[in-house]
C-alpha cells in the first residue's frame, strides 16, 4: 500500500528524520507496504527513519517481526530506524529475542525544582 506520500508520514525539513507512524495493529500484508515507505523515505534525504510505536498496541511476535523487517529494509538502504515512545514490554521482548534498537522516548513533563518557589507582591517592581 505504497504511493507518493506514504500514509502515517508527517511533514519534515532536511535535517529532522522522518517519522513513521505505525498503527496497530499490522497485518502481515501491510508489512510490505511499510517496507517501501521507510525505503522511499531513507533515499529521500534521511539515513534515519524515526517510528512512532507508541500507537501499536501490547507486544507480541508479530511486532517483533514488522520491526525486524523493517530494521532489515532501512539497513539495505543504508540507513537505520530509530523507536519512539517504545512500551517497557517492547522494549524488554527485542532484548529477550536479541533485537537492539535506538530508542527514543517521549519527553517527561518536568516538575519545578524541590524548594523554589516564586511569589510576587502586589506593588513589586518589575525585573
Amino acid at each position: 500500500m505504497s504511493c507518493a506520500q506514504p500514509h502515517g508520514l508527517q511533514t519534515v525539513d532536511a535535517r529532522t528524520p522522518a517519522v513513521l507512524v505505525l498503527a496497530g495493529p499490522v497485518t502481515r500484508e501491510e508489512v510490505a507496504g511499510l517496507c517501501a515507505d521507510v525505503r522511499a523515505l531513507l533515499g529521500d534525504r534521511a539515513d534515519v527513519v524515526v517510528c512512532d510505536v507508541g500507537g501499536l498496541g501490547p507486544p507480541g511476535l508479530g511486532v517483533v517481526d514488522l520491526l525486524a523487517r523493517l530494521q532489515l529494509t532501512a539497513r539495505r538502504a543504508g540507513g537505520r530506524i530509530r523507536l519512539r515512545d517504545p512500551d517497557p514490554a517492547l522494549d524488554a521482548l527485542l532484548r529477550l529475542v536479541g533485537l537492539s534498537f535506538e530508542m527514543e522516548r517521549q519527553p517527561e513533563q518536568r516538575e519545578p525544582p524541590l524548594g523554589v518557589e516564586e511569589a510576587v507582591e502586589p506593588g513589586d517592581p518589575a525585573l
